[in-house]
């Protein structure tokens, strides 16, 4: 879904900058991220790991949204934000594809090895060092 859709369909909308809900969007993932590191990577924690590492991510991306003025309602829609809002293509395919793998496994049952969940952890680690500096002070 494109941006411009997005906003027709009022799933992305424009709002105030609010640094209070920025700083415990911030928290809550720090919360999350260390809460997925503290389980041990096995068959039963690692689809628990992704989501739980996807959903700090996506808070991430979220207050980086509202650090540029958007409320975004569908995860979708933070692929075309990255795109044609903040112009990181790179970081915009990287996030659809974890959204792709979170929904098959929150939605659709999908089983997840040891060995892709580590790989995927890593991606998400990857994207959320990548989102940090657009959430610095200015």
């Amino acid at each position: 879904m494109d941006w411009k859709t997005c906003k027709e369909k009022r799933l992305a909308k424009e709002i105030g900058v609010d640094t209070e809900l920025i700083k415990s969007l911030k928290i809550s993932a720090g919360k999350k991220t260390s809460s997925a590191k503290l389980l041990e990577m096995n068959e039963t924690t690692a689809s628990s790991i992704i989501t739980l590492a996807y959903d700090a991510l996506r808070e991430l991306l979220e207050a980086i949204a509202i650090k540029n003025g958007y409320k975004i309602y569908n995860h979708e829609c933070y692929t075309s934000f990255l795109q044609s809002v903040m112009d990181e293509n790179e970081m915009a395919e990287s996030f659809d594809s974890l959204r792709k793998l979170r929904n098959s496994i929150n939605y659709y049952g999908k089983d997840i090895s040891i060995d892709d969940a580590k790989i995927v952890a890593e991606d998400i680690e990857e994207l959320m060092k990548k989102c940090r500096p657009l959430l610095a002070e200015d």
